[in-house]
């Protein structure tokens, strides 16, 4: 295992797609669906393919943010025996096989709680993890969660919402770690891109009220190579989930293996992004 710190990976990935000239992709992918050995070769050949950042979606059975394809993901990944250990043997796996690319445990409070800030982010950073987002823990309201994962010297990815106030936005990008997450729509993962000049506004006013001191990438809403375009505009990143998790519902609904259907669908958005 690389002995690179983990937020350097997050920041080196960022400025790799910085160097050549384009925007970055992180990619969304629920851990343990289908399955946790179909897991992992579908999460290394999205980094193969040229996402430059992994979400790993950690399972867990009220995905309150999530539409339709997400929440369909964590059922099948849940029935399969999916969880926070298995994400996490996910994450250690994917570590063992590609030392360079950054993952971000992504997921919901409860399965953190119940474990324990602390033993979260020190087996986060045993299994190799970058840092974790989590959907419904604001670090403004309590710091626990960004001071373990601060301790174990791993980055705390906030989301932040068009309606998020700038006393909000600010207490999240002073504890913040890796990058921003700016949720493009006042809703579920897999809607509708909104309007992007209301998007890049928000994207505007961010980057103003948190210093520029971080990347700020895109997600919700955005499903072909186009949108990723059109985002790229005026992001540092984008972040695609829903559809990468609908590409692999429908090969394995056909009964293909889904690691190439997604490999191609990763490669046409990398090269919508330059």
């Amino acid at each position: 295992m690389t002995t690179v710190p983990p937020t350097s990976r997050i920041a080196a990935a960022f400025a790799k797609a910085r160097s050549q000239g384009r925007k970055a992709l992180v990619l969304y992918l629920t851990g343990c669906d289908p399955d946790f050995d179909t897991s992992r070769r579908l999460l290394l050949a999205a980094a193969r393919a040229g996402a430059d950042v992994l979400e790993l979606g950690v399972p867990w059975s009220d995905p309150s943010a999530d539409g339709p394809a997400i929440q369909a993901a964590m059922r099948r990944a849940l029935a399969a025996g999916g969880g926070m250990a298995k994400a996490l043997d996910l994450c250690r796996a994917v570590r063992a096989d590609n030392p360079d690319v950054p993952v971000v445990l992504f997921g919901y409070a409860n399965p953190i709680f119940v474990r324990g800030t602390a033993k979260f982010a020190a087996q986060a950073k045993q299994a190799g993890a970058d840092g974790a987002l989590c959907v419904d823990w604001p670090p403004d309201e309590d710091p626990e969660l960004a001071q373990a994962l601060d301790q174990q010297g791993l980055a705390l990815v906030p989301l932040i919402a068009p309606t998020s106030t700038p006393a909000r936005v600010k207490a999240a990008a002073a504890v913040a770690g890796g990058f921003l997450y700016y949720v493009s729509l006042t809703g579920i993962t897999g809607s509708q891109l909104p309007d992007l000049a209301a998007t890049s506004a928000g994207v505007q006013q961010v980057r103003e009220l948190s210093g520029g001191r971080l990347p700020i990438a895109v997600g919700f809403g955005i499903a072909t190579p186009a949108d990723a375009r059109a985002v790229a505009s005026f992001a540092d990143g984008v972040v695609v989930g829903s559809a990468a998790v609908r590409v692999i519902e429908r090969a394995v609904s056909a009964g293909r293996d889904p690691v190439p259907a997604l490999e191609i669908f990763v490669r046409d958005l990398r090269a919508a992004l330059g």
